[in-house]
């Protein structure tokens, strides 16, 4: 028997749906707990779509949050039922939700559209045909509520989960047989019905699915034919669908591309802004496409100066962000700072090229596309305006200034050559507006365009130095951006006269860093740490005024500007390195910092900024920063100690208690990083008496379940190695093994990081034994087992490698014998993943290391010899101690090989040949 709702249920039902809308907080919580207890009762499911679909008399609002529930309710549970009441209530609603694509309400029909989308979602491949044919079917309906209800449920599966329409019927594709229907509704005569024929299409194009592929000819002429559409949708749908076959099948665009880019830059200039847009899409998919650079460069001068046009300020963006005032004094919004992601630190062992070798920062939002133009790319992240959100999307201006970045690294001077006129009459514009879009554009070309720039930079950059005084706030601080686009070139142009460009283009920057209106003051503030990184130890000559100048802004800050402050000061502490523990820095730099210190509690988000500034300040001050060491100690002893007590509870009673924040722990380990580096020797009176034990939380740390947590442990015990072997000595053995866990082949993504720490950190532990091998031997044997697999597997990233491969070098040297014998396997991979990189001391001892595995296992190199000389010959300026031990195994190796020494060397490049016997004589 057909199920059928009982009025005493539809009306409770009922109810709970009409007092979700009411402002009575109890009413609500009663509600909330109500459809908890009821979610998984199957009858619940049926009265649910009873009311969304047959109670056409209730609120539309009341249908609409019964076919969410609906929806909510499929997704927890099996679509396959399990008892006669499963299958009865799940029938209904199968049969129930089908009759509603006809409704009259939109609402209602898109709300059925998620339902079946949910039902088909969460079956197999073709699991509910009836649905199936009713959709196909519906598409050619004669009643148009139905057409639509149909095509809006597809543009939801296909968006969805497309791969539930990818399955055989009769022989036959079903979506070889959906397909053409799609291109044919593409011309339909309701709007509503053309976009989901283009947005499906869309859909399945973009997952590049065969049966659009086999139909693409024909697709691409429906979108030519929707060119001029009336609505403004379907005509950023065709912009959207062009960019996409031009990212995955070109060819079939090359042959029209005159009229697609007649018509793109048609629609970028379109009246509706989402249509311009999405035409700025398909120029930046264009240009980021290096393999169209030479169907691109013809079209450089039509659309160079769209890209322009589009990098102007609009109406709606002045009405918004053109604020003159002086507004320091005004608090941030708590929707004015967005939320910080800290990256805790991913050591290398050497100097590499490889950008995951390095302490990661935030991501970056859009990829490669919002790099830099985030409304002055003042902190490379997204900002929010005032109140208005939509200034933080992904916009016109930027989109146009980042095709235009893409399109200079691309064509450089070519590209050049037609801006230049473009960017004069901007640049030296009366309207402010136009003026700093040149400014702006200026900036977006830096990259790509700078060789033929630098003869026009001399009088650029006066000119940009005297916008930072533009009365317009927004010309100040986008001048910022572009001076911190242009700070290498002041740096390194003319370097006998730094009072030329560089030393005005520092003060001029940091005027703007106390600048009453609180955009400059961002933009000044970054773009001062854009210099500071590219100027190094340039800066130190000038430490006290840029102290004083920094420290200052502690005064006129609010709170989102405080922490691009924090970011600078600890950029700087980086840059000039030593020279901050000089007399009297840390008396001007430290003042402010313990004022907020004191102030903030240890579990305010915006204490984790400033541990990681002040971990740069340790570092670099060293020793001077001993009168700070033991608060700082202490606190980070403190919030390590709190947060692992907070894991614990977190782990008895997940459901109750919220999982703790791990980045307070991340950080506070990372700033401990920083003390035992800068300070050394200094630090072992507080980790020896610390309460509580420093040892035992790294230990706790090691072995926690946060990935982030263990890489910033094993940073920590690869520091304390180099700086306080003495005191982790005893606990070594105790250590070991939880950091040998961590290294492995192919660890997960969220764990390579952790993996290369571990590695790391063995190596300056089997550095520090300096010939005292026994406590190490027992752990030598499993360190070489998963060490030399990582350094043998091609697809372990080049820093991991690296480290492997450095660290298996220390183990040579402390325990020769125990690794020696595998030397055949591992030695040519040994030399080619260390040749590159550039000498130094852990390099210098990697090799030493490697030397006394060839001089124990001779043999274990004679098949490899030829990457040991290439290797060898590599290096600029080894030690005289590693010199040595080269030259003794070259020479052991001459006179092995006797009148073969030779013949062997025929097989050596000459230049190889040459180095070899200028060098060691062989």
């Amino acid at each position: 028997m057909a199920w059928q709702p009982s009025e005493q249920g539809l009306q409770e039902v009922l109810g709970m749906l009409r007092d979700t809308s009411s402002t009575d907080s109890e009413v609500q919580r009663n509600v909330a707990q109500r459809l908890d207890q009821l979610r998984f009762v199957p009858d619940f499911l049926a009265y649910l779509a009873h009311v969304l679909i047959h109670c056409s008399t209730e609120q539309d609002s009341h249908r609409a949050v019964a076919g969410l529930l609906l929806k909510n309710a499929v997704n927890q549970r099996s679509t396959t039922a399990t008892n006669e009441n499963d299958a009865r209530a799940l029938n209904y609603v199968k049969n129930s939700v089908l009759t509603g694509l006809a409704d009259p309400d939109q609402i209602v029909r898109q709300t059925v559209g998620t339902v079946i989308t949910s039902l088909i979602s969460n079956d197999e491949p073709g699991g509910w045909p009836e649905a199936l044919d009713t959709l196909t079917k519906g598409m050619s309906s004669q009643d148009l509520n139905v057409v639509e209800g149909a095509c809006n449920s597809f543009a939801k599966i296909c968006e969805d989960a497309p791969h539930k329409l990818d399955f055989e019927i009769q022989g036959q594709n079903f979506l070889d047989h959906l397909v053409p229907q799609f291109i044919q509704m593409t011309s339909h005569g309701g709007a509503k019905i053309r976009l989901y024929a283009l947005q499906i299409l869309q859909s399945l194009l973009a997952i590049r699915i065969p049966a659009v592929s086999a139909n693409l000819d024909n697709y691409i002429q429906a979108l030519f034919s929707k060119a001029a559409d009336e609505s403004p949708d379907v005509r950023k749908c065709v912009c959207a669908s062009l960019g996409l076959i031009l990212g995955s099948r070109p060819d079939k665009l090359v042959p029209e591309m005159s009229n697609v880019v007649d018509y793109i830059a048609y629609c970028t200039q379109d009246d509706d802004d989402t249509v311009a847009l999405e035409a700025c899409e398909f120029w930046l998919t264009f240009a980021e496409d290096s393999n169209l650079k030479d169907q691109l460069r013809p079209y450089l001068p039509k659309v160079a100066p769209l890209l322009l046009k589009g990098m102007v300020y609009s109406d709606w963006d002045i009405a918004v962000l053109d604020i003159d005032e002086v507004d320091e004094a005004v608090a941030d919004k708590e929707t004015d700072i967005k939320p910080r992601n800290y990256s805790s630190k991913v050591h290398a062992s050497h100097e590499t090229n490889d950008p995951s070798s390095s302490k990661s920062g935030a991501g970056h939002s859009r990829e490669a596309q919002d790099k830099a133009f985030d409304e002055d790319d003042e902190d490379e992240d997204d900002e929010d305006y005032d109140d208005d959100e939509e200034s933080s999307e992904w916009n016109i201006r930027k989109c146009s200034a980042a095709a235009l970045d893409v399109m200079a690294v691309s064509f450089g001077n070519d590209l050049l050559e037609i801006l230049l006129p473009h960017l004069r009459d901007r640049l030296y514009a009366t309207d402010w507006v136009q003026k700093e879009s040149g400014i702006l554009a200026l900036g977006a070309i830096a990259e790509g365009c700078m060789q033929g720039l630098e003869q026009h930079l001399p009088q650029l950059i006066p000119f940009l130095l005297q916008a930072l005084d533009d009365q317009k706030a927004l010309v100040r601080s986008i001048t910022c951006w572009t001076l911190g686009r242009y700070a290498s070139w002041c740096v390194q142009v003319n370097p006998e006269d730094k009072s030329q460009y560089f030393i005005p283009t520092m003060e001029g920057l940091l005027r703007k860093v106390l600048d009453g209106n609180k955009r400059v003051q961002e933009a000044g503030c970054s773009a001062f740490a854009t210099l500071e990184e590219e100027a190094g130890q340039e800066m130190a000559p000038f430490l006290e005024p840029i102290l004083r100048n920094l420290t200052f802004a502690f005064s006129k800050y609010q709170q989102k500007n405080l922490l691009i402050l924090y970011d600078a000061l600890g950029t700087l502490a980086d840059s000039v390195g030593s020279a901050l523990g000089g007399p009297g820095y840390l008396d001007i730099l430290m003042p402010p910092l313990i004022e907020r210190w004191q102030r903030l509690s240890d579990d305010d988000p915006d204490l984790v900024p400033l541990l990681e500034c002040l971990s740069s300040i340790s570092i670099a001050a060293g020793a001077t920063f001993t009168n700070y060491t033991g608060p700082v100690y202490q606190r980070c002893l403190n919030i390590i100690h709190t947060t692992l007590t907070q894991y614990q509870a977190f782990e008895q009673n997940p459901d109750e208690i919220d999982e703790p924040d791990r980045t307070f722990i991340v950080v506070s380990l990372d700033l401990l990083s920083g003390l035992v580096q800068g300070l050394g020797e200094h630090m072992h009176t507080l980790i020896r008496d610390g309460q509580p034990p420093l040892l035992h939380l790294l230990a706790m740390c090691l072995m926690h379940f946060e990935p982030p947590v263990r890489q910033s442990a094993h940073a920590l015990l690869g520091d304390m190695s180099m700086t306080c072997f003495p005191l982790i000595k005893p606990v070594i053995p105790q250590l070991l093994p939880s950091v040998i866990e961590q290294i492995v082949v192919e660890p997960p993504a969220d764990c390579i990081s952790v993996c290369n720490n571990a590695a790391w950190a063995v190596g300056e532990i089997a550095l520090q034994y300096n010939g005292d091998s026994a406590p190490l031997e027992p752990f030598v044997p499993a360190l070489v087992q998963r060490l030399v697999p990582i350094l043998l597997n091609a697809k372990s990233p080049k820093s991991l490698t690296e480290n492997a491969a450095v660290t298996i070098g220390r183990l040579g040297l402390v325990c020769p014998a125990l690794v020696a014998p595998d030397l055949s396997n591992f030695a040519q991979a040994w030399c080619t993943a260390l040749w590159e990189i550039k000498d130094n001391d852990e390099k210098d001892s990697a090799f030493r290391g490697f030397c006394m595995m060839i001089s124990a296992n001779p043999e274990g190199i004679q098949n490899s010899f030829v990457w040991f000389c290439n290797a060898v010959c590599k290096w600029q300026h080894p030690s005289s101690q590693l010199d040595q031990m080269f030259r003794t195994i070259l020479q052991g190796f001459k006179t092995g090989l006797g009148a073969n020494w030779d013949a062997q060397m025929n097989n050596f490049p000459p230049v190889i040949r040459q180095r070899l016997a200028e060098r060691y004589g062989v």
